[in-house]
């Protein structure tokens, strides 16, 4: 089983140049949520290290404020979240479209040719590598 690496706030402030406040700021803001130990120190884990490096490209990059940071990963949550869904749902119709296929094919006279729904991506990319 492979552990968590967490990380202490002393820690992810050298790595990322930042001050510990910043990343108190941000937790007050609600922008991140490190865990917290039975003593309450709070440990950093990689996802959190990944929304960390997103708000810093965010602000230090493109200059947005804090409240639109808040409105941006919210929005990217969101997209996360319905991206889900399609890939459950494609994997739903997937499935479905399989059973179609297996009991009309024992009936068919003529041959039923498998086709295979695939994503507007994958069609483009193995075009693109020639398969």
């Amino acid at each position: 089983m492979k552990r968590k690496r967490l990380y202490t706030i002393g820690v992810v402030a050298r790595m990322f140049d930042i001050h510990p406040q910043t990343l108190r700021l941000y937790e007050r803001e609600g922008l991140l949520k490190p865990s917290r130990t039975e003593g309450n120190t709070r440990l950093y884990s990689e996802e959190d290290l990944q929304r960390l490096e997103f708000i810093l490209f965010l602000t230090r990059e493109l200059g947005v404020n804090l409240a639109g940071v808040d409105i941006i990963l919210n929005m990217k949550e969101q997209m996360e979240e319905l991206q889900r869904q399609i890939d459950q749902l494609f994997e739903f119709i997937q499935n479905e479209l399989s059973k179609v296929r297996e009991s009309d094919a024992e009936k068919a006279i003529v041959g039923i040719p498998k086709r295979k729904v695939m994503r507007v991506e994958d069609i483009i990319t193995s075009r693109k590598s020639g398969s």
